[in-house]
């Protein structure tokens, strides 16, 4: 059956054609951009789950775009500082690994976990407001690294570079139908290239394991979990440093994957973007990850216009919206979500709720 004249029929409806077009574009232009939305998705996807493994045990964290923030700060600094100890070393072959890079992962991830512990602390010893817990997080990493890196980059420091992507043989990429997918999983650097075993990995854990199911007790139910032996507290304090990690990674990625430097204000929103990606994926690693890629799509959707911009009607109408406008969709889109038009996304019902140990009421 020739598709071409159904395809042509569905483009002429007046109004919906637009949107089949559009549909048709995005089929079109994005398996040879999927390396560069699977970069964009990386950090989204790693603060989701940051945000997957809070929640689930009943802590909300909205400094995640905070933690992320002084994560990429702190990767590029120490960077500078351990460079020249090491007698700025060449990269490697293997994804341009040195070990002045290791070490500022390893700090950027270090510091994320004790800004998530101040965050535990606030949020389940003190039991302060969550929201305003994590606020202050925001507010305190935007001030202190704009202001440190407006000190630092006056003497136009030299960091540790960034990790390099791996180049995948060609014959792979130039597979029928799933080289575009090899090529989007494996053009990466090692940080993007593990996100998607961190996510399965994470799946796997929260829902078929014992860490698993005590997790999801405490964000439902945490006096019942208490009393079958669960030590709330304890578990609650471990899961968001773990989740603390995970935005580690995502601030690092920015500083020493995506680029080689730092920006004053680099995660530009991620933070809060990947909150919604957590709702719209349902409070699941692997959801989250899938509404990561989706808002990827928003986020680069501008670059793509300019690179191969859209034929026909749709091009008209894309090309006369202001760049501006495309860049704002996926914080429109981030806006829509958390009003709630996700649906029946429903969070753990001890969602954001202070426990306190009945001993100690």
């Amino acid at each position: 059956m020739d598709v071409i004249p159904v395809i042509n029929f569905l483009y002429g409806i007046p109004v919906l054609g637009l949107a089949f077009q559009l549909v048709g574009y995005l089929v079109a232009i994005l398996p040879d951009n999927s390396p560069t939305i699977m970069v964009q998705a990386t950090p989204l996807a790693l603060a989701a789950m940051t945000g997957v493994i809070c929640e689930r045990s009943g802590v909300v964290n909205i400094g995640i775009e905070g933690t992320m923030l002084a994560a990429a700060f702190t990767a590029w600094v120490v960077g500078i500082a351990v460079n020249p100890i090491f007698g700025n070393p060449a990269p490697s072959d293997i994804f341009g690994i040195t070990m002045p890079l290791l070490i500022s992962l390893a700090a950027a991830v270090g510091v994320a976990v004790l800004i998530s512990a101040l965050h535990a602390w606030m949020s389940i010893t003190l039991r302060a407001d969550q929201i305003i817990s994590g606020t202050i997080i925001n507010i305190a990493a935007a001030g202190v690294t704009g202001y440190l890196d407006q000190l630092i980059s006056k003497s136009s420091p030299v960091g540790a570079g960034e990790f390099a992507a791996f180049q995948p043989p060609q014959a792979l990429v130039e597979l029928p139908l799933v080289g575009w997918l090899l090529n989007m999983f494996l053009n990466l650097g090692p940080i993007a290239m593990s996100t998607v075993f961190l996510v399965i990995g994470l799946q796997v854990w929260l829902f078929w394991s014992r860490w698993g199911l005590r997790t999801r007790a405490v964000g439902e139910h945490p006096r019942a979990a208490e009393t079958v032996g669960i030590d709330v507290i304890r578990l609650r304090y471990q899961n968001v440093m773990i989740g603390g990690a995970f935005a580690g990674l995502a601030g690092a990625f920015l500083s020493m994957e995506a680029t080689n430097s730092f920006q004053i204000g680099m995660t530009i929103g991620r933070g809060f973007i990947a909150l919604a990606a957590m709702i719209m994926g349902r409070w699941t690693p692997i959801g989250g990850f899938l509404s990561a890629l989706l808002f990827a799509v928003f986020l680069e959707i501008s670059q793509l216009i300019k690179i191969a911009p859209p034929t026909g009607d749709l091009g008209q109408v894309m090309t006369s919206v202001p760049a501006q406008l495309w860049d704002a969709l996926p914080y429109l889109l981030t806006i829509v979500i958390l009003a709630g038009a996700v649906g029946r996304s429903i969070p753990p019902a001890a969602d954001g709720q202070p426990y306190e140990r009945e001993a100690a009421a």
